[in-house]
């Protein structure tokens, strides 16, 4: 069985890149919807040929509504506002969702995990395999290396990401927390400036740098008197986290409604 995606945002760098990564996926996942906003003047333009791929007849369209009866899963890598319109809608018809939009409010969230108590949505700050390894190399060197170490969250991105810190740095920092006992909202430090003092070796630092063209780069510093463990990841081509999110996709499809994210999908 087929299972029929739509992209929205799909002019944009990100949804390219997904058009892209479902051509390369093979019989088992196609793009059925291309969706943009109602204001861009690439309406009605042929979503292949926008990736460089040729024409493959699925034209560009203005909103959600007009296609919403043609897919089965929807990819949202957008901006919040937009992703929660979508997520109710969804919601509504039956519509499993891939969410990789970031910079989520606690109430936004709320909104979500109240979309996927009624359909399968799967979200993830980061949708790369490598990343998810990562995160569970951080769950291990955070309990071996328990409260002897400063740590240290660094991140880079493009100068065109909207949010900081990104949420991949967000959900390294949330799984040394949770692995050392810590409420990261409570011991989170996004930058110093001034007479700051010694460090607290509860906190946990946040280091952000907007960039160029940086896809994103992560790394976690353990920091111990006379060594240090850092975990790095760096990503060189945005189609690292669409293989990830089409992957996502297919393993949505059919699922029981409920909030999931790439550990499940990759059975971490």
């Amino acid at each position: 069985m087929t299972t029929r995606v739509g992209i929205t945002g799909a002019a944009g760098r990100m949804g390219r890149t997904l058009i892209e990564a479902i051509a390369m996926a093979g019989d088992g996942l196609k793009l059925a919807a291309a969706i943009e906003r109602p204001e861009s003047s690439l309406l009605g333009a042929d979503a292949g040929e926008l990736a460089g791929l040729g024409s493959n007849g699925i034209a560009l369209v203005g909103s959600l509504e007009e296609v919403i009866g043609d897919i089965d899963v929807l990819i949202d890598f957008t901006v919040p506002a937009a992703t929660l319109a979508n997520a109710a809608l969804c919601a509504r018809e039956g519509i499993a969702l891939v969410i990789g939009t970031t910079g989520f409010t606690a109430d936004e969230q709320a909104r979500l995990e109240a979309a996927a108590a009624v359909t399968p949505v799967c979200k993830a700050s980061n949708f790369s395999t490598g990343v998810n390894l990562c995160f569970k190399l951080l769950d291990m060197a955070a309990r071996v290396l328990g409260d002897e170490v400063d740590i240290e969250v660094y991140e880079a991105h493009h100068r065109h990401k909207i949010d900081a810190p990104s949420g991949t740095a967000l959900s390294m920092g949330e799984v040394v927390a949770s692995a050392l006992g810590r409420d990261l909202s409570r011991v989170a430090v996004y930058g110093r400036e001034g007479q700051t003092g010694p460090r607290d070796r509860e906190t946990i630092g946040f280091a952000t740098v907007r960039a160029g063209d940086i896809v994103g780069d992560h790394t976690v510093t353990f920091a111990a008197e006379g060594e240090r463990v850092e975990i790095t990841h760096k990503a060189s081509s945005r189609m690292s986290f669409a293989r990830g999110a089409v992957r996502a996709a297919g393993w949505l499809a059919g699922r029981d409604a409920g909030l999931y994210d790439m550990q499940d999908v990759l059975g971490l």
